[in-house]
């Protein structure tokens, strides 16, 4: 049986990773960015690809050096932890952001355009989602290969569209790329971090993970050097290309930070259309979003629907789709920035969980899988998270919160990284060997 791939195969692999992570909601952070920063984009951009692709791909890749699934990674910090981290990567993905955000991204940019001006949206936008999670409802109880075509349809639709505005936004600018007056907490390079925390790609990957084994496997690739090594160029490639989207979007979004601040990056990529093309331009784009999103909201329905029927026996999938897409219409309906405001503090306190236990698996070799190792770098980055939530709230705990924010990294939004790697050296300390003898007689 053969091991390596075809530079065709490796080509094809690489941007199927890459339609997988890309999805309608992507489209929105970047131009936003490049609004917010005008000619600091480029560096608010770095911090967003670093905590979008960046820890997608690594994450992917963790899945595939730890076994054949997300459970092989995750279960590495313990039961417990596993199920907790589990549930809420199924979650955030689900009802409570990535699925919603699916109705609303595609409102704001398939619909809104066309509604007469100063109409409110309320009702519009109610009635839309209704009908959108209803046949999101409908094709999850149904599978059928319509979606997968339509996504294979969408996807490079998508692509076609924002290269026609790229090149159209260089040829007659929107504007001048400015400095703003835009006043960044922590900096264009931390602000551009937190961006990427919630296109959620990093919380995705685990879950996608396997899509990218089952991709090797059916081309006769069984070796899990192989794989690994794989995995690790098809990466880089999708990377590659998701920086050239990303930096296309932020430029996009950077000719316009010399106007009035948009109220996010559906907004203004309508406005770059129709300055650029006119209501055709809306009309192309909004439904090529509209549709991408239907599929990424079926995808979504049908995995959550999934584990949470093989976790929750007693509960069938078709109920548990049923109450998700009604929950998923009604959370919709908060509308986008809501939804963004509300979700960025929890995914502040969990992705550096994530983080950490992604980085640690690269040397599991080195503490041969020890769970108290994984245990205690996590305790301990959550501890310093749980601040960082805290402030991106707005919330204080007088002096005790600029104490903990006084630590090295932190105004760089990693101050974690020394609390994590205090809990590595209690991991791996007598400490950590009875902690561990605990856990595991628990």
């Amino acid at each position: 049986m053969k091991q390596k791939l075809g530079t065709m195969q490796m080509i094809y692999v690489s941007c199927m990773l890459f339609s997988i992570f890309f999805g309608a909601g992507n489209m929105i952070f970047p131009p936003n960015l490049g609004q917010q920063a005008g000619t600091q984009a480029a560096v608010a951009l770095l911090g967003f690809i670093i905590t979008d692709a960046g820890l997608a791909v690594l994450g992917i890749l963790a899945v595939v050096i730890a076994g054949n699934s997300m459970n092989d990674l995750i279960g590495k910090a313990g039961k417990k932890i596993g199920i907790f981290l589990t549930a809420a990567i199924y979650l955030l993905l689900g009802p409570l952001f990535a699925l919603p955000r699916t109705g609303s991204v595609s409102f704001e940019i398939g619909v809104t355009p066309f509604l007469p001006e100063g109409t409110s949206t309320f009702l519009p936008m109610f009635l839309y989602t209704g009908i959108f999670f209803a046949l999101t409802y409908f094709f999850s109880l149904k599978p059928t290969k319509i979606i997968d075509i339509v996504g294979k349809v969408m996807t490079p639709l998508l692509l076609l569209s924002i290269l026609i505005i790229f090149v159209a936004a260089v040829i007659n600018p929107l504007g001048e790329i400015q400095q703003t007056s835009v006043n960044y907490a922590n900096g264009p390079f931390v602000e551009g971090l937190l961006q990427g925390y919630l296109a959620l790609d990093g919380f995705a990957a685990p879950v996608f993970a396997i899509i990218i084994i089952d991709s090797f496997r059916q081309r006769g690739i069984s070796n899990r050097k192989e794989i690994i090594r794989n995995t690790a160029i098809v990466g880089v490639i999708a990377i590659v290309l998701l920086c050239l989207v990303y930096s296309a979007l932020c430029f996009i979004g950077a000719q316009t930070s010399g106007m009035e601040p948009f109220a996010n990056g559906g907004v203004l990529l309508n406005f770059a259309v129709y300055q650029l093309f006119g209501k055709w331009g809306n009309l192309i784009l909004g439904s090529a979003v509209v549709l991408a999103c239907m599929t990424t909201s079926i995808g979504l329905t049908t995995s959550f629907g999934e584990y949470f029927s093989k976790m929750f026996p007693r509960f069938s999938y078709k109920s548990i789709v049923t109450v998700v897409t009604l929950f998923t219409w009604l959370i919709s309906n908060v509308g986008l920035q809501m939804l963004l405001d509300t979700v960025l503090p929890i995914l502040v306190i969990l992705y550096p969980l994530l983080i950490v236990l992604v980085i640690l698996s690269f040397f599991d070799r080195f503490w041969k899988g020890k769970t108290e190792v994984y245990v205690c770098s996590m305790v301990f980055t959550l501890a310093f998270s749980i601040f960082d939530g805290f402030k991106t709230l707005g919330w204080s705990l007088g002096g005790l919160t600029e104490q903990v924010m006084k630590l090295p990294l932190a105004s760089l939004g990693i101050g974690w990284i020394i609390p994590a790697a205090i809990g590595l050296v209690v991991g791996l300390s007598p400490l950590g060997k009875a902690i561990g003898k605990k856990l595991r007689n628990s």
